[in-house]
């Protein structure tokens, strides 16, 4: 059927010709829309409808876009073991292990359209708004010796392979650029590679359970800042150092360990079990917990953009905090 509901015909003029789509938007972008369709009920395809399979498609192919980028700088005997990552990678492999079953369980009963939704919701929630977001810091600005950079790309490399994996039987010529891209001088093609090993020892739930309460706090600190920028009191996050006052103490036990800054997107952050002032930032489904904004204290770094007070603590690198500048020497000298 055309976006209409009504049924196709040449004489009405409402035939979308797949040979039309094809040469206008790729193959991939009608495999996309043809797996994300039900196919138990009438099918409808139009400009508007493959816009969304367009919009969709960009968002995935730009997921894998970014970990591509970010994997040029992994070399695999970087590699962390599982036990010396920090509990962020471990939470990504964890939601890895979950999402193996239910996918190949979609496959396997010929769930196209679940396939598509689940690693949507992964690659744009999980990943991109999520887990990439919090990383970019160290993947740019910590040293290249950073045990916390070298098991963010170890979690990444992991992370694409399964994912380029998953995609291939749908986004077939996307998935197969990308494996090569990734593999340059690999035979063969990923279609004849079989899915990502994915170890059941990586499934955490006290972990995941732990850090789904971080990310409740962290969304009451994200709803603060957003008004913040909104009123045009901060152009970035990096500009803030809020204090969250939280009475939940099992919402405060959670963040033990938890470099919350880091989590949050923010120069600083200060967690208190004092009471909240009036006026104080909350959400209603995050009970327990108040935010105030407040500025960062310091300057402006200039290559991770962090203000901090010990800017210009390093007098080789006078615009730059005591951790870049750090990083900065290590990349000198290995480069001088």
């Amino acid at each position: 059927l055309d976006e209409k509901g009504h049924k196709m015909s040449k004489a009405d003029g409402n035939v979308v010709a797949p040979q039309t789509v094809i040469a206008k938007s790729g193959a991939d972008i009608l495999r996309l829309w043809v797996a994300s369709s039900d196919y138990s009920d009438d099918l409808q395809i139009g400009p508007t409808v493959l816009q969304t399979a367009s919009d969709s498609y960009r968002k995935l192919r730009n997921t894998l876009r970014w970990m591509l980028g970010a994997l040029a700088h992994f070399k695999p005997g970087d590699a962390v073991t599982y036990a010396d990552m920090p509990e962020l990678e471990k939470l990504m492999l964890h939601r890895l292990a979950g999402l193996d079953p239910e996918i190949r369980t979609a496959y396997e009963t010929y769930d196209y359209r679940k396939v598509i939704s689940v690693l949507s919701q992964f690659m744009n929630t999980e990943l991109s708004a999520f887990y990439f977001d919090i990383r970019k810091d160290t993947l740019y600005c910590e040293a290249k010796s950073s045990l916390k950079r070298k098991a963010a790309l170890t979690v990444i490399d992991m992370i694409c392979d399964a994912v380029m994996k998953w995609l291939a039987p749908i986004l077939s010529f996307t998935a197969e650029e990308a494996w090569l891209q990734l593999n340059p001088a690999a035979e063969g093609s990923i279609h004849l590679e079989p899915f990502a090993h994915i170890l059941p020892e990586w499934i955490d739930e006290a972990l995941a359970a732990k850090w789904q309460k971080v990310r409740a706090v962290r969304s009451v600190v994200t709803g603060a800042l957003e008004l913040e920028r909104a009123a045009k009191r901060i152009g970035s996050s990096l500009e803030a150092a809020p204090v969250v006052h939280i009475s939940d103490g099992t919402l405060r036990e959670a963040l033990d360990g938890v470099d919350f800054a880091e989590v949050c997107i923010t120069s600083a952050i200060t967690v208190s079990d004092t009471a909240a002032p009036a006026g104080a930032f909350t959400l209603a489904d995050v009970p327990g917990v108040a935010v105030v904004p407040k500025l960062a204290e310091g300057k402006k770094c200039a290559r991770s953009w962090r203000i901090t007070t010990d800017v210009g603590s390093d007098k080789a690198y006078p615009g730059l905090s005591a951790r870049d500048a750090a990083a900065m020497r290590e990349y000198d000298a290995g480069n001088g």
